[in-house]
């Protein structure tokens, strides 16, 4: 049998040839396999005392990976959600392993065969319209980074953008002409959607864009950091833990659950259901590839739910018994 290829060549190859040629991946996907497959390298490299350039595909077994999984869940506090699309990106790779490298398709297989672990539903946490606008009113506005975060801010609550999405809007990808008010969102799996955006959104995006000398029709970011380059996940979330820490001072429950910036995504979602807008269009909006990601939303409201048993006339007393006229049906009832 021949030796293992080392992982080097075996990486670059998955990310050049696999991910970018042959399924034509997003650049956010391609981000996620790439700081997934690095923290296991990390790791590996850690467990077995050897530099992350050394290390070859026979260093990677089965009880390795699994346990890598596992600190993601118990040190890192990762949710099992997040456990999963690790496990994921991990196996893509090793299908690259597997049809690249022959003398590691055992090694590629006993990965492979790792499954997915089931997660419990939980119920989506999401923020009140108050605290959205506490959140939002947080940062200094007598700053340009004030105003910056602001805008960022406005920007995820009002369009219920992944922050991915959000980050990677240039200036040519909005219209803010009324009654047309409107910008182009590209999503997982290179799709794209258009979503409205509301008079206060258009307000921040112009004073933002003017602050900035940016036309409309540029391909400049939208958000941008230091030196005006594009804003990173990690600012994008810098941006919000800075605003909870603000205004957590005259909000206390904002302490009570992590707040991220999907939580402006969950929050306006459920925002669109309290009023009234059917799943589909919510669907649609949020970008979910199948209705019943969007459902979650419904099943996790239950002042609607409430509200459904007053308009249906439900009560607690105790209704009469249905007494079937037929007599088989009457025998079979008193079996």
């Amino acid at each position: 049998m021949s030796a293992h290829l080392s992982l080097a060549p075996l990486l670059e190859s998955f990310f050049r040839s696999r991910l970018t040629n042959q399924r034509n991946a997003s650049p956010s996907t391609v981000a996620s396999y790439r700081d997934a497959l690095r923290m296991l390298v990390l790791f590996v490299a850690e467990r077995t005392g050897r530099q992350p350039s050394a290390l070859g595909v026979a260093d990677f077994d089965r009880d390795l990976v699994l346990a890598f999984l596992d600190e993601l869940e118990v040190k890192r506090k990762n949710s099992i959600q997040t456990r999963n699309a690790r496990l994921t990106a991990i196996r893509s790779f090793f299908h690259h392993v597997a049809a690249n490298d022959p003398a590691s398709l055992g090694i590629a297989q006993r990965i492979l065969g790792i499954p997915i672990k089931r997660a419990h539903i939980e119920i989506t946490h999401h923020l009140s319209r108050n605290e959205v606008d506490a959140l939002i009113n947080a940062p200094d506005q007598q700053t340009p980074r004030g105003r910056r975060d602001r805008a960022l801010l406005l920007f995820l609550a009002r369009t219920g953008a992944r922050v991915s999405e959000a980050i990677g809007v240039n200036a040519a990808d909005l219209q803010l002409d009324r009654p047309r008010s409107q910008v182009l969102l590209r999503g997982k799996g290179r799709k794209e959607r258009i979503v409205p955006i509301p008079s206060d959104l258009v307000k921040g995006l112009k004073s933002l864009l003017n602050e900035r000398g940016v036309a409309l029709h540029d391909m400049r970011p939208l958000f941008v950091g230091t030196h005006e380059t594009r804003l990173t996940r990690f600012g994008a979330t810098h941006i919000v833990r800075r605003a909870v820490a603000t205004a957590t001072a005259n909000i206390p429950d904002l302490a009570r659950n992590p707040i991220s910036p999907h939580v402006f995504r969950h929050s306006l979602a459920m925002t669109l259901l309290q009023s009234g807008v059917d799943l589909l269009t919510i669907q649609a909006w949020l970008g979910h590839s199948q209705v019943a990601t969007t459902h979650r939303y419904a099943a996790a409201d239950v002042e609607m739910m409430r509200r459904g048993l007053e308009k249906a006339g439900v009560s607690g007393a105790d209704a009469a018994r249905f007494k079937p006229k037929d007599a088989v049906l009457r025998l079979l009832e008193g079996i």
